[in-house]
């Protein structure tokens, strides 16, 4: 029998433990990639899902609630803007394009954003992409009471061309807070993997006029995503001298990308916890093949004599229990894969459904390199000392 069979076998015969070390291990391997590989992703993920914007302008508040609030849909708006302030900003000489948008309303728990027909005819959201509808679709008209819904909408509600909604007051589904407008679906948006595909598009003068609405800020939006001109470098420092560091009743949030990355780094802390603890996990499967082989060597002295008395070398012997370390740790590392791709499509699930943002589980990085490699290092040299221990087990005391 070869050394790979006989180790196969003495794996076989300590199922319940080989078992729990492979789930270990598979933990293990699978946390690493997760906190590693797949935060990296999350990360480059929502800093490119910027709609294509360079900046966003909002009533004054949090940078970071600005752009949760008008690229992520996210968030509520700290407050309202005037239309005067958002004439003022696309009269600067060094924006390209300049799209209001306006939030208030919801239809069944999924926001309604008032924009401007342009925003979905003309921008680019992001390099050489944009926004198309469904065959048989059409984008609105201004003023018109027509909607075009986001791909995620219409396949969690069953929209289709042609149906009719009532919008509902609030970010948060009431049903007591019907609207009395009727919505008329005139397209889907193909699939874009950013939060576009969550909210509902309508005219921005439906969100301005609802009824039930304040009169008095018929006009007022709740931000402007803002596009720069190529080559216009100076004009974020100049606007942000402008709006946040001489004036005081608007926030510039620029650049765009990077105040998502600023939120990340701000919960690098919980990250770190995370690492911890998967470093931790994968001590602790490399520590429990140490004890399983180790204490296994203690009742097979005398069958590992016997190999030796009827020929077996003792670097045989010594590669039987290395391969049961390595074999554990490989099935391990196989395991961690399988549980690695269902948790990452299973977040990466939730993360849609709640941001739009699409999250990709097997994009290159190096942490689907190194986590195996690392688990399979730490199986190794977990299984050195058994294996040194069977290479110098005495076989003349053992078989007396």
């Amino acid at each position: 029998m070869s050394p790979v069979a006989m180790a196969f076998r003495d794996v076989r015969e300590r199922r319940v433990s080989s078992i729990i070390t492979i789930l270990a291990v598979a933990l293990a391997c699978s946390l690493l990639m997760l906190v590693w590989a797949f935060k990296k992703e999350a990360e480059q993920s929502f800093a490119g899902a910027n709609g294509g914007f360079d900046a966003v302008l909002g009533p004054r508040g949090s940078k970071l609630q600005i752009v949760l609030n008008a690229l992520y849909h996210l968030d509520e708006s700290p407050g309202l803007m005037k239309w005067e302030d958002f004439e003022q900003v696309t009269k600067y000489p060094a924006i390209e394009a300049a799209y209001p948008i306006a939030v208030g309303d919801n239809y069944r728990g999924y926001r309604l954003v008032g924009t401007v027909s342009d925003y979905l005819s003309k921008h680019s959201y992001a390099e050489d992409r944009n926004f198309e509808v469904e065959e048989g679709g059409t984008l609105f008209e201004e003023k018109s009471m027509n909607a075009v819904v986001g791909n995620l909408v219409a396949r969690r509600l069953g929209m289709e061309v042609g149906d009719t909604f009532h919008p509902y007051h609030g970010l948060i589904y009431n049903e007591s807070a019907k609207h009395e407008e009727i919505y008329t679906v005139t397209g889907i948006l193909k699939p874009t993997g950013t939060p576009a595909d969550k909210v509902i598009w309508i005219p921005i003068s439906g969100i301005q006029t609802m009824s039930g609405h304040d009169p008095k800020a018929a006009t007022d939006i709740s931000a402007a995503l803002l596009k720069f001109k190529q080559g216009a470098n100076m004009a974020g420092f100049q606007l942000d001298m402008l709006y946040n560091k001489q004036g005081n009743r608007l926030t510039l949030a620029w650049p765009a990308n990077r105040t998502i990355v600023q939120f990340f780094d701000k919960i690098s802390w919980f990250d770190k916890i995370l690492q911890a603890v998967a470093v931790l996990v994968a001590i602790i499967a490399g520590g429990s093949i140490l004890a399983i082989l180790y204490n296994t060597m203690n009742e097979r002295k005398r069958d590992i004599a016997v190999l030796r008395a009827l020929g077996a070398k003792r670097f045989t012997v010594f590669t039987i229990s290395l391969l049961e370390a390595v074999g554990m740790t490989l099935a391990g590392v196989v395991a961690g894969f399988v549980l690695y791709s269902v948790l990452g499509f299973a977040i990466g699930e939730v993360v849609q459904r709640e941001t739009g943002v699409l999250l990709n589980p097997f994009t290159g990085n190096a942490a689907m390199i190194w986590a195996p490699l690392g688990m399979l290092g730490i199986g190794v040299l977990s299984g050195l000392l058994p294996s040194l221990k069977a290479y110098r087990t005495d076989v003349s005391k053992n078989l007396s």
